[in-house]
């Protein structure tokens, strides 16, 4: 079994095309979903919150115990807990891989994007 683990927000929308992209982009058998409502801003500017202490702990579980190849944060058109323009929430997803990158030195980390039509574009 191979895992893969995305840092998503919990809008339900964002789900099925994430799962989809990345068990094929990654050749993987499971996505371990760590979802938070607009994630990739605590983790970007909201580093010490509490949501951001809570998504890598469940993070964590994911790493040390799957055996996780790597690491997707995902942002997506009109989320409801980052209630910010698209290209906010883009150039957030690059802060947000690197603070990942900071706990995780090993794992691969990706940026995704969702966009309108919850089509999924690499950004970083």
């Amino acid at each position: 079994m191979s895992f893969y683990t995305a840092v998503n927000c919990m809008d339900g929308r964002a789900q099925l095309p994430v799962i989809e992209y990345l068990t094929k982009r990654f050749k993987v058998d499971f996505i371990d979903s760590v979802t938070e409502a607009g994630a990739v801003l605590y983790l970007a500017e909201r580093t010490g919150s509490e949501q951001a202490k809570s998504i890598l702990a469940r993070t964590d579980i994911s790493i040390k115990k799957h055996q996780s190849k790597g690491i997707a944060v995902i942002a997506h058109h009109d989320c409801a807990g980052n209630p910010v323009d698209d290209q906010t929430q883009i150039g957030q997803l690059a802060p947000a891989v690197n603070f990942l990158a900071q706990h995780y030195p090993d794992a691969e980390i990706t940026g995704l994007w969702l966009d309108a039509n919850f089509q999924v574009q690499q950004i970083c």
